[in-house]
């Protein structure tokens, strides 16, 4: 059987199904295609979820258009992302004793955004508007906001990025406010939607 880091298996099934066919947990001993799938639509899909993550710990950073904050440290080798992903995997499976794959993929069902806001100009004013959020955005988001929020902890902080991000992932497993950005984010935003419905 294949496993994900030849440790952990992929053997649960997604929760949400409107997240369903966007969370590929098909097996691999190493999560990285070289960008295989790059220039396909929905390409993203089929990358297996714990790659997914690997890639965007390239720039954590990134809030809109700008670095919120500086990740030049975080470019370079693949393989340095790889084994930050890989100690994480190893600190949640340490401290709950479950399957960390099946943990960060309900850290992601429970961080995935329903609702946004967009901006639109009518006349000389700009409105906001609540959207439905699509469910490849939503995954999108989640990971990003996870990413971000280890990032955060991580930030001028002696506690290593593979811990900082263990902690956000187990803190957003278990859907704590208090010890994770990333659910505070989404909070945030589907409040805002709501207000501007």
């Amino acid at each position: 059987m294949i496993k994900i880091f030849n440790k952990w298996d992929t053997n649960f099934e997604v929760n949400d199904p409107g997240l369903k066919p966007y969370i590929s947990l098909k097996p691999k001993i190493i999560p990285r295609n070289s960008g295989k799938h790059a220039g396909k639509p929905f390409y993203k899909s089929q990358i297996n979820i714990v790659e997914r993550l690997i890639n965007h710990l390239y720039v954590p950073g990134h809030r809109g258009k700008k670095h919120f904050l500086t990740s030049d440290q975080c470019t370079g080798k693949s393989l340095t992302n790889y084994k930050i992903v890989k100690e994480a995997f190893e600190i949640i499976e340490k401290k709950l004793g479950k399957n960390p794959v099946e943990v960060f993929v309900r850290a992601i069902e429970n961080t995935a955004l329903r609702e946004e806001i967009t901006s639109f100009q009518v006349g000389g004013i700009i409105v906001r508007k609540a959207v439905v959020s699509s469910p490849q955005r939503r995954v999108d988001l989640a990971l990003r906001l996870i990413v971000q929020g280890a990032y955060q902890k991580a930030f001028n902080n002696p506690k290593s990025m593979a811990q900082a991000l263990a902690d956000e992932i187990i803190a957003t497993y278990n859907y704590d406010t208090s010890g994770s950005l990333a659910i505070r984010e989404k909070e945030r935003i589907e409040r805002e939607a709501a207000s501007a419905r």
